[in-house]
């Protein structure tokens, strides 16, 4: 892996777990949240990756072809999904938002859940700013070499 492929995997890297790390924020945000524009609870919202530069299809072509089926280029943010898990039925009659058997649906969100994708993410953010760094280090030391 050159020095610049090296910086862009791990420039992909931190711009993926960041946008990871604004979707996680906002799930827990919005854990007690009932009613949204669209009048249902709010629904927990999952990222999803893909190899940077591969297509879905490019990358059952190259582990048909006997490859590993991955790419070494970075990765970048394919699509953020909403998890389609039900909510939460709790029993609150009082509550502006229950239905006629007194049920008011929470988001699908586990805030237990929600932390260790926060934590996951957090540590895959640090790993690639040492990767970032010690692609710099090496590149300064390639310099002093030529000195």
């Amino acid at each position: 892996m050159s020095f610049l492929s090296a910086l862009r995997a791990s420039a992909s890297g931190l711009t993926a777990q960041r946008i990871r790390l604004d979707v996680i924020a906002n799930n827990l945000a919005n854990a007690e949240t009932t009613r949204t524009a669209d009048g249902r609870p709010y629904q927990r919202e999952v990222v999803r990756f893909l190899p940077q530069g591969a297509t879905p299809f490019s990358l059952l072509l190259d582990r048909l072809r006997g490859g590993s089926g991955t790419a070494t280029a970075g990765v970048a943010v394919s699509e953020i999904t909403v998890d389609p898990t039900p909510p939460r039925l709790v029993y609150d009659p009082t509550h502006p938002d229950a239905n006629a058997e007194g049920y008011v649906a929470y988001p699908n969100i586990n805030p237990a859940t929600e932390l260790v994708d926060l934590l996951a993410a957090n540590r895959a953010y640090q790993a690639n700013v040492t990767v970032l760094n010690a692609a710099k280090q090496m590149a300064l030391k390639a310099l002093e070499i030529g000195k």
